[in-house]
């Protein structure tokens, strides 16, 4: 039978009602529609998509149960070794990982097998069976070892080490786990239903999870190590930056941290249901071209902003936001000012924003970064008027637990300097990863980064014990 060249279609929530509601955008395949797509793997033998994922899955085991319509082998194919299938086929660029070296796509005119939408399929069938995977826990327990932060990296660290046959306890700051996947990414990409399940799964196997744990404040680093045998650090990279141009004190500039932090952490589009609001805006610019600025953008236009627009100091070509996002908020009426930048946020007179000066940019030569670095247009300079703006420019380390710690070496950058293979860090026993180590990345980079300092871990703790 030939093989489609498209992927098969997936059903989404139209534009023009979606803009008024934060449910999820993409509705997911059907089982049918699943099988459909999974039929169009080529089951290549060698599988350039299993070392193009992070964390190693066997991508042609699990879609070949899928298109049997196995799908409880294909959960058990899948749970070997990701904690959070149904966060993954979400919010992974699989365009430039697994599907970006899927060998269907690399013929003429052929899309690639739809890896990530078949990996939601499995881990949401899974969770719609309401039934607790069984899976065996060792009874002896090798040791005691704890988690600081429980994002992305923690969690996967949490529960591998938890099936070795670990007592873990995974330290929080903030009241409820998930890091990044709940306060960063809006539930119209990630529901935090999923997040929950998944998170839950985790716990169920005997995590113990410790809510509002600052380390570096209500518990020391030397008390961690003088009571667990090895710690994992994946705090993550949560202190916003910003650009420091005039006028960014002003009431009505944000950063695209406390701006979704508000949104789906507290649920500030739920309000008055609770109570945490944010501005009523009607006209609002976001500074930045990538995930979190779509994030934002998208979230300012549910909110009821009139007017959305995303300043981006490169060109389209150069946009790091996933092209799925960045077709989505086209979608939704998002406007888009191409090579320009911000010079300063203009005051009203009472110490309130009323609007934007910026600047044209053109591309010169390549930057550190491999793309070309942006160069002001002199004499191009123009107003945009703007009630609220968000600074979507980066993030970095936050120093709380890095500032209690001087033991720690830390690189040029300000992070952790870990191991790029294990995680293993300047002080024996302790080790990290995730956004802490590599700067703001993606979710499933810091979930190859856990799975990597589980293995270890487990090393490290079974050699001091011989």
């Amino acid at each position: 039978m030939a093989v489609s060249k498209i992927k098969t279609p997936i059903s989404e929530q139209a534009p023009e009602e979606r803009v008024r509601n934060f449910k999820e955008v993409c509705l997911g395949y059907a089982i049918d529609e699943g099988r459909a797509e999974a039929a169009r793997c080529l089951q290549c033998k060698d599988a350039p998509c299993v070392p193009g994922c992070p964390v190693g899955i066997d991508i042609p085991g699990f879609i070949l149960a899928v298109r049997e319509g196995d799908m409880p082998k294909a959960v058990e194919v899948m749970a070997k070794y990701t904690n959070l299938p149904a966060v993954c086929g979400r919010v992974c660029p699989q365009e430039t990982q697994c599907e970006g070296v899927c060998r269907l796509g690399r013929g003429k005119d052929f899309e690639p097998v739809a890896i990530g939408k078949l990996e939601r399929l499995v881990a949401d069938w899974n969770y719609a069976q309401d039934k607790a995977q069984r899976i065996d826990i060792p009874k002896e327990k090798i040791g005691r070892v704890a988690v600081v932060g429980a994002g992305p990296a923690g969690l996967t660290v949490a529960g591998d080490l938890v099936k070795l046959g670990y007592d873990v306890v995974m330290y929080e700051a903030l009241h409820a786990p998930g890091g990044v996947l709940m306060y960063g990414i809006p539930e119209f990409r990630l529901p935090k239903s999923i997040v929950e399940k998944e998170i839950a799964g985790i716990t169920n196997l005997g995590v113990a999870f410790e809510p509002n744990a600052v380390i570096g404040r209500t518990i020391s680093m030397k008390e961690i190590m003088e009571e667990f045998d090895a710690c994992f650090l994946g705090v993550g990279a949560g202190a916003p930056h910003f650009q420091g141009i005039p006028g960014t004190a002003l009431n009505g500039v944000y950063s695209a941290s406390e701006y979704l932090t508000r949104i789906n952490l507290m649920h500030a589009y739920e309000f008055p249901k609770y109570d945490t609001p944010t501005k009523k805006s009607k006209e609002v610019v976001v500074i930045g071209g990538g995930n979190v600025a779509m994030d934002a953008a998208r979230s300012a236009k549910r909110l009821g902003a009139e007017n959305v627009t995303i300043a981006y100091r490169r060109s389209l070509a150069e946009l790091p936001a996933r092209i799925e996002e960045y077709h989505h908020a086209v979608e939704e009426g998002i406007n888009f000012n191409w090579l320009t930048n911000p010079t300063e946020y203009v005051n009203d007179g009472t110490g309130k924003l009323k609007g934007v000066t910026c600047i044209k940019m053109e591309l010169g030569e390549p930057d550190a970064s491999g793309r070309r670095r942006p160069v002001p247009v002199e004499g191009s300079e123009f107003f945009i008027g703007a009630d609220t703006v968000i600074e979507a420019i980066g993030q970095g380390a936050n120093k709380v637990l890095l500032s209690t710690f001087p033991e720690l070496k830390l690189n040029k950058r300000g992070y952790i300097d870990a191991d790029p293979k294990t995680g293993a860090t300047s002080v024996h026993g302790v080790y990290a990863g995730g956004d802490i180590v590599t700067g703001a990345a993606t979710v499933i980079l810091a979930m190859g980064a856990g799975k990597d300092s589980a293995v270890a871990i487990d090393e490290y703790v079974r050699s001091k014990k011989k």
